[in-house]
């Protein structure tokens, strides 16, 4: 049985660098329709006014006026521009998805438990699900343009897992011995999934804002030329700012809801190993930074209009305090949840 269980270990990191190696195709292609999309913008270019039709969903203009809100998104599977390369990075992408949901679950039946008790396997774990985050989200919103940004971060952190965080299968640890490891840490790895969406739209989002401001300061251009020049091509075929926003928000709001739970769950499974629902330990607070961080930006952007590039950042800044308690606080600090499995 044992041999049974590590050659299944085995072939799931074979898995696991398959997957990596599909899902670099689908950067790849996503890639390229990003630069044909360039080349469509400019072609699209209208004579008269610097004004450029868009790709997907009618969201944005080369003179700044967008759609708004993330309705703008909305558009049926059957509606929708059929970018040849945004289709193969799809289609890879699908595959490497099944790649990467074969390791999982190898890993899971070599262990003989759910694969998310270590660094390796909840980052295992949490990239499967930013990818089927991203794949599910597709069926109702147009977020292809998504597709290399995404992937090309499901490359760096399951890559880097694979390289810098794989254990052989090991027993649990006795805290770990819980129901709540299968519902606190799976509902934390689609908290960050669904966060990991949102910080891919506010990234664009400040990218398109700029755009937008370049282009409305190049107006007065009568040929209009220097729209040409206000940032990478590709972004006069998405939505605009204010679509991105939105859409980054509602993705923000389900995240945050996730992570409620998780601070919640966390704090009940202390008190069943521990005896206490809160200790100040190094992980307990930066998992309650995190909350604090998504609340204030939900409420400033709810109650006192900060919208724009304030709300981005407040985006990006709680995602990045997400990875940081992945990586360094998993690491480097010391307290009672240090589960990484490395010596």
């Amino acid at each position: 049985m044992l041999d049974t269980g590590l050659s299944m270990d085995a072939v799931s990191v074979v898995l696991v660098w398959t997957a990596v190696a599909v899902y670099t195709l689908a950067f790849i292609a996503y890639t390229i329709d990003l630069a044909r999309r360039s080349d469509l913008a400019i072609k699209a270019k209208d004579a008269a006014g610097a004004r450029v039709l868009v790709g997907v969903g009618g969201g944005g203009l080369a003179g700044g006026v967008a759609e708004r809100g993330p309705d703008a998104l909305e558009v049926a599977p059957s509606q929708r521009p059929r970018y040849l390369w945004a289709r193969i990075g799809t289609s890879l992408t699908v595959l490497g998805f099944l790649f990467h949901v074969a390791a999982d679950v190898l890993r899971g039946i070599a262990a003989g438990r759910v694969p998310w008790s270590n660094m390796y396997e909840f980052a295992l774990t949490g990239t499967m699900l930013v990818v089927a985050v991203y794949l599910v989200v597709l069926f109702r919103y147009d977020l292809r343009f998504l597709g290399s940004f995404l992937t090309g971060l499901v490359i760096v952190l399951l890559g880097g897992a694979a390289l810098a965080y794989y254990v052989e299968v090991v027993p649990l640890a006795d805290p770990l011995k819980s129901v709540w490891l299968v519902i606190h840490v799976f509902v934390a790895s689609l908290a960050t999934a669904v966060f990991a969406l949102a910080f891919a739209l506010s990234v664009l989002q400040l990218m398109q804002a700029r755009r937008e401001r370049l282009t409305v300061a190049a107006s007065g251009d009568a040929d209009g030329a220097a729209v040409a020049k206000t940032g990478p091509g590709f972004l006069r075929t998405l939505p605009g700012a204010d679509a991105l926003e939105s859409l980054a928000y509602r993705f923000a709001i389900v995240g945050f809801i996730l992570w409620t739970f998780t601070l919640i769950a966390g704090s009940i499974w202390a008190n069943d190993a521990w005896g206490r629902y809160w200790g100040f330990d190094t992980k307990e607070v930066w998992t309650f930074v995190i909350w604090t961080l998504y609340a204030g930006y939900i409420h400033a952007r709810a109650t006192r209009g900060w919208r724009g590039t304030r709300s981005a950042w407040l985006s990006i800044i709680g995602f990045s305090a997400v990875i940081f308690n992945f990586t360094i606080v998993n690491q480097f600090f010391k307290g009672l949840h240090v589960y990484s499995g490395l010596s």
